[in-house]
C-alpha cells in the first residue's frame, strides 16, 4: 500500500535519500537520450508508481529528473502529432522519409530504418525539418522543406535522393500538427506541477550511480509561455522511431528555462 504524505513530507523523504551517497540506477545501461534514470531511480526509492506522487489535497504533481552535468533535453510530455488516424510517424515519416539506421546489419536487421528528429522552430534541421507555431491555425505545424537540406553532406545528399524516389520531394501531406486547443488539455494535465531533481551520476562497471544534489518545485504552468518557448526554440520536438519500435514523440525542454516555463520555480535545497 502506497503511503500518502503532504508535500513537507515528499521533501523531507527526498532530503532523507540525498544523505544516502551513490545508489545504483534502476536502468542497466547509461542511455542519455529520452532518459528517465534519473527520476524513476528516485521513483523507487521513495516506493511509488511512476509518475504518480501520493500527495494528500493535491494533483497535477509529477517528479522529474536530469543528469546534474548535461546538455540534453528533459521530456515534458509524449504526445503524437496529429491526424491521429494517418499514424503519421510510422506510416509516412519513417518509411518516407527515414534513413538507414545506424546499427542496421549489426544490433537491428539489414533493412532497419531510422527516423529521429530533435527539431527546433529557430532553425532547420541538416535534413530540412522544422517547426511552426502558427497562431491563425492554432497548431504547431511539422515541416519538411527540401531546400534547406544540407546536401553538401554526401550521407543527406543521398538521403533527399531516396526521398525524391519514394515520395517525391514536395511538402509532407499529410501535414503533421498539434492542435493548441489539445496541448493545452495535455499540457496542462502532465505539467501543471512538478517537482524536479539532478543528479551527479558516475559510472562503475559500466553501471550507472546516482548522488541526487537538488530540488525544485515548479508550480503556475502556463500554455502561452510554453508557446512561447517553443517559438524560442526552448522547448523542441523529438521524434524517435525506427522500424520495428516507436519510442514515442515528445516535447522536451533544455535545462535550466523553467522561470520560462513556470510563474513559481523555488528551490527546495
Amino acid at each position: 500500500m502506497i503511503q500518502v504524505m503532504t508535500k513537507a513530507q515528499l521533501i523531507e523523504t527526498i532530503k532523507d535519500v540525498t544523505k544516502r551517497g551513490w545508489i545504483k540506477s534502476v536502468k542497466k545501461t547509461k542511455t542519455t537520450r529520452n532518459d528517465g534514470a534519473v527520476g524513476n531511480t528516485l521513483e523507487k526509492l521513495l516506493g511509488i508508481p511512476e509518475n504518480n506522487l501520493p500527495i494528500a489535497n493535491s494533483n497535477g504533481w509529477e517528479l522529474k529528473g536530469q543528469r546534474l552535468h548535461t546538455s540534453s533535453l528533459i521530456t515534458l510530455k509524449h504526445y503524437e502529432p496529429f491526424p491521429r488516424g494517418a499514424d503519421i510517424v510510422t506510416k509516412m515519416l519513417l518509411p518516407l522519409y527515414g534513413w538507414p539506421h545506424k546499427q542496421a546489419g549489426k544490433r537491428y536487421p539489414r533493412n532497419e530504418m531510422s527516423f529521429r528528429s530533435t527539431t527546433s522552430a529557430t532553425q532547420f534541421t541538416n535534413r530540412g525539418f522544422t517547426v511552426i507555431v502558427d497562431h491563425n491555425q492554432k497548431k504547431i505545424r511539422f515541416i519538411f522543406d527540401p531546400s534547406k537540406a544540407d546536401i553538401s553532406d554526401p550521407e543527406i545528399k543521398a538521403w533527399l535522393n531516396s526521398v525524391d524516389s519514394r515520395i517525391g520531394l514536395n511538402s509532407l501531406n499529410p501535414e503533421p500538427y498539434w492542435g493548441f486547443d489539445d496541448l493545452k488539455n495535455v499540457m496542462g494535465e502532465k505539467a501543471r506541477n512538478c517537482f524536479y531533481v539532478i543528479a551527479d551520476s558516475k559510472l562503475e562497471k559500466s553501471r550507472e550511480y546516482f548522488s541526487y544534489k537538488s530540488l525544485l518545485m515548479l508550480s503556475g504552468f502556463s500554455f502561452d509561455k510554453f508557446l512561447n518557448c517553443v517559438e524560442r526554440g526552448i522547448i523542441q520536438i523529438d521524434f524517435d522511431a525506427r522500424t520495428r519500435h516507436n519510442h514515442g514523440t515528445k516535447f522536451r525542454i533544455k535545462q535550466g528555462y523553467w522561470k520560462e516555463l513556470y510563474s513559481e520555480v523555488n528551490e527546495v535545497f
